[in-house]
């Protein structure tokens, strides 16, 4: 079974411990430590035994858009539906808050289409996501992700 808990200073070796290898790939971006501890509020952390198998972040990037980022699952629990229970939780956050869109950049856009989102343009992507994250990733400006969005707006 599933546990998730907001994150705390004390998960944060876990944490990129856990995204180590997705950084290697590319596939996630590297955030630092005092990165990740300015955000730590943002972050929804999923246990099974008392081991953490899988978070993600919702970021705010204005009183309309969030993006959903820095999802991750251990290799041994992909296909157990952690992701879904994160980006699903994730979205009721985003819609309590009263957020309007929710983005998200991925490799694996299956995962988040089977939920709802849909793919846009790159170029639709706010300006100041592309400068404040994209110009780290070690793929720019050839960035091979796609872009999703889910419409909080037609949820009732």
């Amino acid at each position: 079974m599933l546990e998730l808990r907001r994150a705390t200073l004390r998960d944060i070796p876990k944490m990129q411990n856990l995204v180590s290898k997705e950084i290697e790939s590319g596939v996630i971006l590297k955030r630092s430590d005092d990165e990740v501890a300015t955000n730590i509020r943002s972050y929804l952390l999923g246990f099974s035994d008392g081991e953490l198998v899988g978070y993600g972040a919702l970021h705010i990037h204005s009183p309309t858009l969030a993006e959903i980022r820095s999802l991750v699952t251990k290799e041994n629990f992909r296909g157990k539906g952690v992701a879904k229970n994160i980006i699903n939780n994730l979205l009721k956050e985003a819609q309590d808050l009263g957020v309007k869109r929710v983005l998200v950049l991925t490799y694996l856009p299956e995962v988040f289409m089977k939920l709802g989102f849909v793919e846009i343009p790159k170029e639709t992507i706010p300006e100041h996501k592309i400068w404040a994250d994209c110009i780290k990733c070690i793929h720019f400006p050839l960035c091979k992700e796609t872009s999703l969005i889910y419409d909080l707006t037609q949820e009732s």
